[in-house]
């Protein structure tokens, strides 16, 4: 086990893929690590050039200058800055001049103030060059000569870290204890070198106190815990705002301590480390060996909630300059009203002023709930997903009985309330004074309200209510209606696809039919007939109404219905030569010749599959188009605007230009 003091570490790794944090912003986190009682600082971020992939080379004098303000900033603030360097990528381990470049570039490092190193093997190739295999019995063999060396010539540093190339269980081959690599790095890595770990996995959604047990018997030491849990560099499209849990306080004395890798973006991981430092303040304490995380004094609910209410206090900030906070600096009111240019008053009927209102600590409570864990949504979001789950599912059907109906509506209104609480949320942080952590925040937030305000819709349709046309689900969406890209087209394309959603099944889907009408339909088609009738409430007469009502029969072939579980859902009846129809020449001739037959089409509101309708309608055409006709119009009237909007998105029909046509009456048409 280790010889040096025991020091339990606690902190942050800059560790992640992508932009590294400002210098600023670091002086910022030390400011906040002394507060919080955090005392680490590992600076590992990835693309750093001269920490990955040019590590040989030395820094410049204006980049030494920057380093050397940063290791006396942290100093002057309490925290332990731990330098690291990550040459695994190209280095060969039996090159005697590569060893020289490491120990001249950390003794470069060293020469700036820095006291503490780590060598950083993760994420790399584990094959040997031919020069390496022929020096070393195994790639774990050549990784601690170096590391030895390395540690030694900086005259063994009090902290010295080093990641294994196998940092995770889910690594190890064939397991933890067996493993050959962890068994040589835990028998010849120097007792003075500290080795890092991220748990079970990755990112880890538990550590539990035997597998710690389990990979300090076979290491020979604690290690210390890199922690995955709040990192979001692996995809964009997410961000954890939910507390450190799921780590009992009884693993504290079994580690040399806990460094959290959180969210890229550098504002958004307030809650990542305050809850952090929560919880390592029972480093400082006697904690049981008994009982598990929710049996402990740490309460992960009740950390975020302190988090919460801290972080709530940054958002009324105004900006602040470019460069450290030498202490706190004075709040801007958050109820403030804004001032307004040149003592402007509106007029007792203009548009009154434009007065933001304050963030709230429940906007903030929900926003961690949408944003909250790699494993775990937050309550509100669990509510949100099962509430659409069931709407879903549920639909509202014309053999419902009432009572069913009601109850759907009930949960509609419900989930509405949700979405609408999401949006008002996202514009109470918008109008936040603290501009610099909603740039931070703001690509996450537009992502989630564009997603509850398209649910929202959808809900609104299944209904029978016409959303936004902007908003209706189409199969030609706007480019922001939806999450497309490669990615997303081939994720959706590989089994594993949602494995980690909340409902791992495939939620259960409505089964349409399309089969020929049958007289013991009319019920049900006359029915929707009726609902769109009162519905638009205009009287105006169509050529199709005649087909729909059974005065004229429709062509061979020509008369369909599309059925759901709940029963007929939409209807298709056409005629090939619409002037048999007619009781009068009701349109010009010149239009009758290139489209001379006439369908009647009707979709009940409770169907949101607009490929399931297209394939009704485009089967009606085969057959109009067999029997010889040219083309074929449809009629609505002009306050049908669900349909009309519907069978836009179809692209199956466009809008006719008639001349003489009453301005009740919409025509749309098609060639065939």
């Amino acid at each position: 086990m280790s010889k040096k003091s025991k020091m339990f570490l606690s902190g942050v790794v800059e560790g992640f893929y992508g932009r590294p944090w400002t210098m600023s912003q670091r002086k910022e986190l030390f400011r906040r690590e002394q507060k919080w009682g955090l005392n680490t600082y590992l600076y590992a971020p990835k693309d750093d050039y001269k920490h990955r992939m040019y590590w040989r080379d030395l820094y410049s004098p204006e980049e030494a200058e920057q380093l050397m303000t940063l290791i006396s900033a942290a100093k002057e603030r309490g925290v332990e800055l731990v330098y690291a360097l990550s040459p695994g990528l190209d280095i060969t381990f039996s090159n005697p001049r590569e060893l020289a470049a490491l120990k001249r570039k950390l003794g470069q490092v060293s020469g700036f103030g820095c006291r503490s190193f780590a060598l950083l093997f993760d994420d790399i190739e584990s094959e040997m060059c031919p020069a390496d295999k022929e020096a070393f019995g195994s790639f774990a063999e050549a990784q601690v000569s170096v590391t030895n060396q390395v540690f030694l010539h900086l005259k063994e540093p009090r902290v010295f870290l080093f990641c294994p190339t196998d940092y995770c269980a889910a690594f190890c081959t064939p397991s933890v204890p067996q493993s050959a690599y962890l068994n040589t790095v835990g028998e010849r890595l120097d007792a003075g070198i500290d080795i890092l770990w991220t748990g079970p996995k990755v990112v880890s959604q538990d550590i539990s106190v035997a597998s710690i047990e389990e990979v300090s018997a076979v290491l020979r030491r604690p290690p210390v815990i890199w922690d995955n849990i709040h990192a979001n560099d692996y995809d964009p499209q997410r961000l954890f705002l939910g507390p450190f849990k799921n780590r009992p306080t009884e693993l504290i004395p079994k580690l040399r301590g806990v460094l959290t890798n959180p969210n890229c973006e550098y504002e958004p991981n307030f809650v990542a480390i305050h809850t952090l430092a929560t919880w390592c303040s029972y480093a400082q304490k006697d904690v049981s060996m008994e009982g598990d995380d929710q049996g402990s004094d740490y309460n992960p609910h009740e950390a975020l909630r302190l988090a919460l209410t801290d972080w709530l206090v940054e958002f009324g900030r105004a900006d602040q300059p470019d460069g450290a906070r030498g202490g706190p600096s004075k709040p801007q009111v958050c109820d403030e009203e804004p001032m307004q240019t040149d003592g402007y008053v509106p007029g007792p009927k203009d548009n009154p002023l434009y007065t933001a209102e304050p963030l709230t600590l429940d906007d903030l409570t929900l926003l961690s709930e949408l944003f909250y864990l790699p494993y775990e949504h937050g309550a509100t979001a669990v509510l949100m997903l099962q509430e659409l789950h069931w709407l879903r599912r549920h639909g509202p059907g014309p053999r419902d009985p009432p009572e069913q109906g009601k109850e759907w509506r009930q949960r509609a209104e419900r989930f509405d309330g949700l979405c609408e609480s999401v949006v008002q949320m996202f514009n109470r942080l918008s109008n936040a004074p603290n501009r610099l952590i909603l740039y931070d925040l703001y690509n996450y937030i537009c992502d989630i309200k564009s997603g509850v305000t398209m649910a929202k819709a959808y809900v609104k349709t299944l209904g029978g209510q016409t959303p936004h046309p902007a908003l209706a689900l189409t199969d030609d969406p706007e480019p922001w209606g939806f999450r497309g890209g490669l990615s997303g087209e081939f994720q959706r394309m590989l089994p594993s696809h949602g494995n980690r959603d909340l409902f791992r099944g495939v939620p259960d889907t409505r089964v349409y039919f399309i089969r020929p009408f049958t007289p013991t339909d009319q019920p049900e088609v006359l029915k929707i007939f009726k609902e769109m009738q009162t519905e638009t409430q205009q009287k105006v007469e169509l050529v199709g109404d005649r087909l729909v009502e059974g005065q004229v029969s429709p062509s061979l072939s020509c008369s369909l219905v599309l059925e759901d579980a709940a029963g007929v859902c939409g209807y298709v009846f056409a005629l090939s030569d619409a002037k048999t129809a007619m009781t009068k020449a009701q349109y010009p001739e010149t239009m009758l010749q290139d489209f001379p037959s006439v369908m009647a089409i009707q979709i009940h509101s409770r169907v949101p599959d607009h490929s399931t309708a297209k394939q009704l309608i485009q089967q009606t055409l085969s057959s109009l188009r067999v029997s010889g006709s040219k083309g074929v119009f449809s009629e609505f009237r002009s306050n049908d605007r669900r349909m009309f909007d519907f069978l836009k998105t179809l692209d199956v029909f466009q809008v006719l230009k008639v001349d003489g046509l009453p301005t009740n009456l919409v025509i749309m048409g098609t060639k065939l």
